[in-house]
């Protein structure tokens, strides 16, 4: 029913679930860590097929619902260094549209935000709250290159 940093109490082995109402994050480790998965209302029979996801979830995340303006500055470097590009709506490729090679840090204003490490919404994705996010390494995100962004909307609820 709410956020939920290790899911090893209530389970040792998850191989199915059912969100039944709201957004989710799913993480693969404790402690909201490791490879992130966003959910949806629906059924999920077979994660561990669909993803390729090691054999258990160990901690979720809630999602709440926003209604508002989306808000957000991108920055070429870590600690808001470099170029810096603000965005309001989704982006497919940070590239194409800001000639950025990549982004290594960034500011959320308002609003809940995908961002994934290939253009197109593809890879790997993760949640970024509103808050500000000087560093990927220090947040457990070694090398990691964002290329694409992605507002989470309340029509997805």
């Amino acid at each position: 029913m709410g956020d939920c940093s290790d899911l090893h109490s209530y389970f040792h082995r998850c191989h199915s679930f059912r969100v039944e109402s709201g957004c989710w994050m799913m993480y693969d480790r404790t402690n909201y860590m490791g490879n992130q998965y966003f959910m949806r209302r629906g059924e999920y029979p077979d994660y561990m097929g669909m993803w390729g996801w090691n054999d258990c979830i160990r901690s979720c995340r809630y999602i709440p619902m926003y209604r508002g303006n989306y808000r957000m500055r991108i920055y070429e470097r870590e600690n808001f260094g470099g170029q810096m590009h603000e965005c309001m709506d989704d982006c497919d490729s940070i590239m194409d549209r800001y000639r950025m090679n990549h982004c290594m840090s960034c500011h959320v204003m308002d609003g809940h935000w995908l961002m994934y490490e290939h253009a197109n919404y593809r890879g790997r994705m993760w949640y970024f709250p509103p808050g500000e996010y000087r560093n990927w390494r220090n947040m457990g995100y070694n090398n990691m290159r964002f290329m694409s962004m992605r507002r989470i909307m309340d029509s997805w609820y």
